[in-house]
């Protein structure tokens, strides 16, 4: 067992056990909010770019007709009044220390996609894919606003497909070939920090010069 992995059993193992209330409360809220199951489960692509289910607490209501529990990028209807609060907080990502203890994932790697998108640009998620995804990681960190940008575009799924996705995709690539272990520790602490600065932001519609600013940092950090 390699450093990284046995951090990340070690570190799952505990917060499991200092979340479990916290976890508890939002699975009650999730219940009451709206009908449904509780928790949100997804195909997404990981390390050899096999699938895995990866885990969140439901933040939207149940769609019919819905294939994959489909999420658009941008699109916000579905999310439901508590769906908003862990969403913003991430506290929906908990459930997602499961996938971390069972190997599906790392605290720190690209944030796994669906199909759709890696269907778009194969080779460069090639590289990508020779890491276990993670909980975090640099380009999580620029985008924490993205789901905010996305929603105030006129074209949501074009901007994320044309623009955002391939951005976070130089970063990727840099953080697969510039990781270390000691790298991780200081993106698992960093991470607090950027989640609960996003919170106290909160920005409904960022002006179109945020992203600019974030696709010109993607590029800043990347040879």
């Amino acid at each position: 067992m390699t450093a990284k992995r046995l951090t990340d059993v070690l570190l799952a193992i505990a917060a499991i056990i200092l979340l479990f209330p916290v976890a508890a409360v939002v699975a009650a809220l999730v219940r009451l909010d709206s009908a449904g199951p509780i928790l949100f489960r997804q195909r997404r692509i990981g390390l050899g770019g096999c699938e895995f289910i990866m885990l969140k607490f439901r933040s939207m209501s149940v769609g019919k007709n819905l294939q994959g529990n489909s999420f658009d990028p941008g699109d916000t209807r579905r999310v439901t009044r508590v769906g908003r609060i862990l969403r913003r907080s991430k506290l929906d990502e908990i459930p997602q220390l499961w996938n971390i203890l069972i190997g599906d994932m790392s605290f720190v790697g690209p944030r796994p996609e669906v199909r759709r998108w890696v269907d778009l640009y194969p080779q460069r998620w090639a590289l990508v894919h020779t890491v276990r995804p993670g909980l975090t990681d640099p380009a999580a960190l620029l985008f924490c606003h993205e789901e905010a940008i996305l929603a105030a575009a006129a074209d949501p799924e074009r901007m994320y497909g044309e623009q955002v996705l391939p951005a976070k995709l130089r970063l990727y690539e840099k953080y697969v070939r510039d990781r270390s272990w000691i790298g991780d520790l200081l993106l698992i602490a960093r991470t607090p920090w950027v989640v609960l600065s996003s919170i106290a932001a909160a920005p409904k519609r960022p002006p179109t010069e945020t992203l600019a600013s974030l696709l010109s940092n993607s590029k800043t950090h990347c040879p």
